[in-house]
C-alpha cells in the first residue's frame, strides 16, 4: 500500500486550513487567514461579468491574456519606471502561490540552496522541498524584524542558487529599506545569484515606500518579480498572479507552470487588467483605508494587553502573547476561539527556528471596522493566564 511521498515529510495540513476550520466550527471571528470580508472595486466585478457574458470562458493563452499582460507591464512602468515586453517578460499565473512554485520548480535543481527570509510564508518551504532544494533561513527577529545583512551574507555559499525575498514581508509587516535592498543587490551581483521577489503587498505600505529590487543596479537581468491581484483588489478567490522579469527567467516559470495548472481564470484576467489601470487615487485610498484599520487594531490589541509590533506594510499585525501569561503562540491560537471567539495565526509555523517565533501571533486587519471592533471586544474578555 502506498503512502505519501517522502518529499512531504514534515508537511501536514496547513495552519490556515486548521485555523479557518476552527473558526467555522466555533463561530469565531477569523482574523487569521488574510482575506478581506468585502468585495473590491465594482468596475472589476462588471468587467468579469461582461467577460463571462462575452464568451471568455475557455482556455486563456498560456502566458495570459494580452490585455492583462499589457496592463501588468504598464503598471510596472507607471509606478516604478520598469520597462517590460508584455510578450516576453510577463507570465500570468494561478495566483502568486503558483508563481512561486513554478519559479522554484523552473529554476532550482536538487541540492541547490535557496536563501529565504524567516519567518516565511508556508508555501515557500513546501515549494523548495518539491524542487529538491535546500532552504537556508535568515531570521528576522523581534522587536524590529530587520534584515541582518551579515547573516544574509554568511548564508550564501557556493551551493546557493537563488535568494527568495519577500517585501513587504508576511507575516512581520517589515518593508525592506533602500540600504537593505541595495545590500541584497550587491550580494546577488557579486555571487551571480538569481533573486525571486514576492511583492504581493506592494501597494500596502504605510509611511514607507516600496521599491522593487529589480530597479537596483545590476538586478534587472537577475530578478524575477512576483505579485498578484488578490490582495490589491480584494478578490483573493480569483487567484490571478504574475511573474515578471528578464525573458530567460520568465520562460523558466512558463516551462513549469504549463504542467501545473496550464491556464486559469479566463474571465477574471481581463477584469484584473481593468483594475491595474485604475487611477492612482484607488491605490492611495487603499493604503489610507488599511492604515486606519492597522492603527485601530494595534491600539485595541495594546489595550487588551498584547505587546504589539506595528507593521510597515501588508495587512497583518504581529503581537506577543507573553504579557497575557502565555509562552506558546500555537497553544494560544488553538485555545483562543474557545476562550474569546477569535482566530489568529501562530508565527512559529513559519520558522525553522521555532523558538524565534514561539510567543508571536498574527492578526489580519483587512476586515470591516465593525468586525475588528467586535473581535477586540471579545478579546477584552480574555483573562490573563
Amino acid at each position: 500500500m502506498g503512502s505519501t511521498a517522502s518529499r512531504w515529510q514534515g508537511f501536514g495540513t496547513t495552519i490556515f486550513t486548521e485555523m479557518s476550520a476552527l473558526a467555522e466550527r466555533t463561530g469565531a471571528i477569523n482574523l487569521g487567514q488574510g482575506f478581506p470580508d468585502e468585495d473590491g472595486p465594482p468596475e472589476l466585478l462588471e468587467a468579469a461579468q461582461k467577460a463571462i457574458r462575452d464568451g471568455h470562458n475557455q482556455y486563456a493563452p498560456l502566458p495570459g491574456v494580452p490585455a492583462l499582460r499589457s496592463a501588468i507591464a504598464a503598471l510596472q512602468h507607471r509606478f516604478y519606471g520598469i520597462h517590460l515586453d508584455p510578450d516576453q517578460q510577463v507570465q500570468v499565473t494561478f495566483g502568486a502561490t503558483e508563481a512561486i512554485a513554478a519559479a522554484l520548480l523552473g529554476l532550482v535543481d536538487p541540492g541547490d540552496e535557496v536563501v529565504a527570509l524567516e519567518p516565511f510564508y508556508d508555501s515557500y518551504a513546501a515549494c523548495i522541498q518539491m524542487a529538491g532544494g535546500v532552504r537556508v533561513p535568515v531570521t528576522l527577529r523581534a522587536p524590529d524584524f530587520r534584515l541582518d545583512l551579515d547573516r544574509l551574507r554568511a548564508a550564501v555559499t557556493d551551493r546557493t542558487r537563488l535568494i527568495l525575498l519577500n517585501s513587504p514581508h508576511n507575516p512581520t509587516g517589515t518593508v525592506l529599506t533602500e540600504a537593505e535592498l541595495a545590500a541584497v543587490a550587491d550580494l546577488a551581483v557579486e555571487r551571480d545569484l538569481v533573486v525571486v521577489t514576492d511583492e504581493v503587498y506592494e501597494h500596502m505600505t504605510y509611511d514607507v515606500p516600496h521599491r522593487p529590487l529589480a530597479t537596483f543596479r545590476g538586478m534587472r537581468e537577475r530578478t524575477l518579480t512576483i505579485s498578484s491581484a488578490g490582495k490589491t483588489f480584494s478578490f483573493t478567490g480569483w487567484k490571478v498572479g504574475w511573474a515578471t522579469g528578464p525573458a530567460h527567467l520568465v520562460r523558466a516559470v512558463l516551462t513549469a507552470k504549463q504542467f501545473l495548472t496550464f491556464v486559469s481564470g479566463a474571465p477574471f484576467q481581463p477584469a484584473v487588467a481593468v483594475g491595474l489601470r485604475l487611477p492612482d487615487a484607488y491605490f492611495d485610498e487603499l493604503r489610507a483605508t488599511l492604515r486606519g484599520k492597522r492603527d485601530r487594531l494595534c491600539a485595541g490589541l495594546r489595550e487588551v494587553g498584547f505587546d504589539v509590533f506595528v507593521p510597515q506594510g501588508t495587512y497583518f499585525v504581529t503581537a506577543d502573547v507573553r504579557p497575557l501569561g502565555w509562552a506558546d503562540g500555537l497553544e494560544f491560537c488553538r485555545e483562543l476561539p474557545r476562550r474569546a471567539g477569535v482566530v489568529a495565526i501562530p508565527h512559529q509555523v513559519f520558522y525553522d527556528d521555532v523558538e524565534a517565533g514561539r510567543p508571536l501571533v498574527r492578526f489580519a486587519f483587512c476586515k470591516r471596522d465593525d468586525v475588528l471592533d467586535e473581535a477586540l471586544a471579545r478579546l477584552h474578555t480574555l483573562h490573563p493566564r
